[in-house]
């Protein structure tokens, strides 16, 4: 049987409309749903299928929404007897991974990432931060740049390596201004501000990182099934404790996901990489890290079947 890693969107990849296909052909995804609801006590479904998109892109509606999104979706490839040997996810979707690694119950994990967006949104004035792609400079430059920037007052910090030559900062609003004008006198093809609320995955997010300790201790988490690459570490994770320690630090901590797929890579031990959810951003980014790397972007029936037609030949 062909191995292959599981990997989860993060926030941004939202739309009005995703997995509605699946929910209209799966009664087992149904289920899924009218969980989900329950355990959120929102009208998440009609959110997700209906809008409008400013709602739904909204942090603590964005993020259980993604999550049920890839939830529902790992379910339908795992009844199809897809199992994947690890899993990785961006940001919010590390959350994902660790439900199909079975660390989380669905239930509690659609609580959680909600609370963590309530958290997001509250830890610093929204309108005040700030994020930004920096694409076609290497990370030695930008860390430069951003520490030369904060040793001046305003906060900017590395927030997620994606790829070779795609990195993204996030800060204040106005550090992030500076730093925008900076890097491209340093070299950097462009600077791209990203549509975002929050200053997301820098010190900013420090003062949420106490409270949601506190729902992680309420949450029981179990060690997981299979290896879950952590963003913190860009190393696989079992334990339990120490996956509530690294999912505290995951919000003031950049992402490392392109050492996460390399060094998934470097295990040897997987024939394709599966994104496991909305959007086909992550495959991008796989690509990028290694071109000759096969991916697949499963978000409908359609790229469900091609997988499948893939996964069972010669098996």
């Amino acid at each position: 049987m062909k191995k292959v890693a599981f990997l989860f969107p993060g926030q941004g990849s939202q739309e009005v409309g995703m997995t509605k296909a699946f929910y209209e052909k799966d009664e087992d995804v149904k289920k899924v749903f009218d969980r989900a609801e329950q355990a959120l006590q929102v009208p998440i479904k009609t959110l997700m299928f209906e809008g409008p998109q400013e709602e739904l892109t909204k942090t603590e509606n964005a993020q259980p929404a993604l999550l049920l999104s890839s939830a529902a979706i790992a379910n339908v490839l795992q009844k199809n007897g897809v199992k994947p040997v690890m899993a990785a996810g961006h940001s919010l979707g590390e959350y994902s991974a660790l439900v199909s690694a079975r660390a989380l119950q669905l239930d509690e994990a659609l609580k959680l990432v909600q609370t963590r967006g309530r958290l997001m949104e509250k830890a610093y004035p929204a309108g005040k931060g700030a994020m930004a792609a920096v694409l076609g400079l290497d990370e030695k430059t930008i860390s430069e740049s951003v520490d030369e920037i904060s040793e001046k007052g305003e906060i900017v910090d590395v927030a997620n390596d994606n790829c070779p030559g795609q990195i993204v900062i996030s800060g204040t609003k106005q550090g992030v201004e500076i730093a925008t004008e900076l890097l491209k006198e340093k070299g950097a093809k462009r600077v791209l501000p990203l549509n975002v609320s929050g200053p997301f995955h820098s010190r900013l997010m420090e003062p949420a990182s106490s409270e949601l300790e506190q729902e992680l201790l309420k949450t029981d988490i179990q060690d997981a099934e299979i290896p879950v690459y952590a963003n913190v570490t860009a190393a696989p994770v079992h334990d339990q404790s120490e996956i509530q320690n690294l999912l505290v630090k995951q919000l003031y901590s950049p992402v490392r996901f392109s050492e996460t797929i390399s060094n998934m890579m470097a295990s040897g031990d997987v024939d394709a990489f599966v994104e496991v959810g909305n959007g086909k951003v992550l495959s991008g980014l796989v690509r990028k890290v290694n071109r000759r790397t096969k991916t697949f972007a499963i978000q409908d029936p359609e790229s469900l079947a091609a997988f499948l037609e893939w996964y069972k030949e010669d098996a």
